[in-house]
């Protein structure tokens, strides 16, 4: 690429573009513009992702793999293409190294189920107190059923990892340290390149939980040094019942199928079964033909993005929001971590995060309240009756933040 000429500046982020890709955002709610602020929960789909599935469905609905016929061959074709996407877009060594799941807790219980195999009791099993539920209750299970112990990074009172904390817990029984990449909570960016590097050095692997990582921006799994890695679609962008895990290929040879059934297979006989070669062995039944073709289908719009330019527009809105809501009476922010995604978790005095979510949906605003599958940190922060969080997006602009703002004035006056 060629720089431009120093006089001209660079081309301001066009948001406007971006949203007219999106048809959902055109529409009112109870008479009023929506103001979309629940993207951690799930983003708005581009056109081309929603044309891209109904295609299938239209014109090459069959199923993949063993079909000789045309419409199943396109089919696969489509399906082996998407693969191939994720790929690319997570900076894989190899396809085989992409195993379609549902999603990013489905990616999880794959590697809890499939690499408990391997733990016996009082194995080690390390995690952060920003998980998700869905890094939480998968390696309880195992603790439940064979004895192993979890151990948890503790966080500060700003939603960051004590990482000081990392050394003493790291024993020669530990197994797996799995953290997440960005908190879907408090919107904390968590250093996950450096937490890989040091569990590698004391020979422990890494699963990282990407759910809320890859919508805000490039995911490369070889710069970030994890052995697995596990994705939803319809966070970024993509539909919804369909994700992907990424795993370093030494592992998915070594670690025994999730699940059992169709086209996992080799041969099977009464006596005796041959499993596929990776990623097939995880793959059991008809899969999400359609979810995987538009999850691929949005990678490609997401790798097309400009993403320094989202960066800078996102870190605006984050900004915006945030100094903004901290004017108003008794509101408090919950997770005030020095590097964080567009999210911004609050509570008021006084004030219900429910009946401030009914309030602001009233007025056309979507955000989310409740604990967000994230207990243990908004117990610890103070906010054991969950909070209000507004979660943005690449699409989301600066009058949509002003509206939120001022919806949440004219909300706690309601309630006060």
């Amino acid at each position: 690429m060629s720089a431009q000429p120093a006089h001209v500046a660079p081309a301001a982020f066009d948001v406007a573009a971006i949203r007219a890709q999106f048809p959902a955002l055109r529409q009112e709610i109870h008479g009023k513009p929506l103001v979309y602020l629940d993207n951690a929960a799930t983003t708005q789909k581009p056109l081309c992702v929603i044309e891209a599935v109904n295609q299938f469905y239209r014109l090459d609905n069959a199923n993949i793999h063993r079909g000789v016929h045309t419409l199943s061959a396109r089919a696969t074709e489509h399906y082996e293409a998407a693969r191939e996407q994720i790929r690319q877009s997570l900076n894989a060594a190899a396809i085989e190294e992409i195993v379609f799941v549902r999603g990013t807790t489905e990616a999880i219980n794959l590697v809890a189920a499939s690499f408990g195999t391997r733990l016996k009791a009082g194995d080690e099993i390390l995690i952060s107190a920003l998980e998700h539920h869905a890094n939480i209750v998968p390696w309880h299970m195992l603790r439940e059923r064979i004895g192993i112990v979890l151990k948890v990074i503790p966080v500060n009172d700003s939603g960051e990892l004590d990482l000081s904390a990392l050394p003493a817990l790291i024993t020669p029984r530990t197994r797996l340290l799995a953290v997440n990449h960005v908190s879907n909570a408090l919107g904390t960016i968590n250093p996950v390149q450096a937490i890989c590097a040091q569990a590698h050095a004391h020979g422990v692997p890494v699963l990282i939980d990407g759910a809320q990582g890859l919508p805000h921006g490039l995911v490369d799994v070889q710069a970030l040094g994890c052995d697995f890695y596990a994705m939803s679609g319809h966070k970024a962008f993509g539909p919804s019942g369909v994700g992907a895990l990424y795993a370093r290929r030494p592992w998915l040879d070594e670690l025994p199928p999730y699940q059992g059934g169709g086209d996992m297979i080799e041969s099977v006989r009464f006596d005796v079964v041959r499993y596929a070669p990776p990623p097939t062995k995880f793959e059991a039944g008809t899969p999400n033909i359609e979810g995987a073709i538009g999850l691929g289908t949005a990678l490609i719009w997401h790798a097309a993005q400009d993403w320094p330019a989202i960066a800078a527009h996102e870190a605006k809105l984050l900004a915006t929001a945030t100094a903004g809501l901290k004017e108003i009476s008794g509101l408090r922010i919950i997770g005030t971590a020095a590097h964080k995604v567009p999210v911004v978790s609050f509570v008021i005095e006084g004030s219900h995060p429910h009946d401030m979510g009914t309030l602001l949906d009233a007025m056309g605003i979507a955000v989310r309240t409740g604990q967000h599958c994230a207990m243990p940190v908004l117990e610890q922060l103070g906010a054991p009756a969950g909070t209000v969080r507004a979660s943005f997006a690449l699409y989301n602009t600066i009058d949509e933040v002003t509206a939120l703002i001022r919806a949440v004035h004219r909300a706690h006056k309601l309630l006060s």
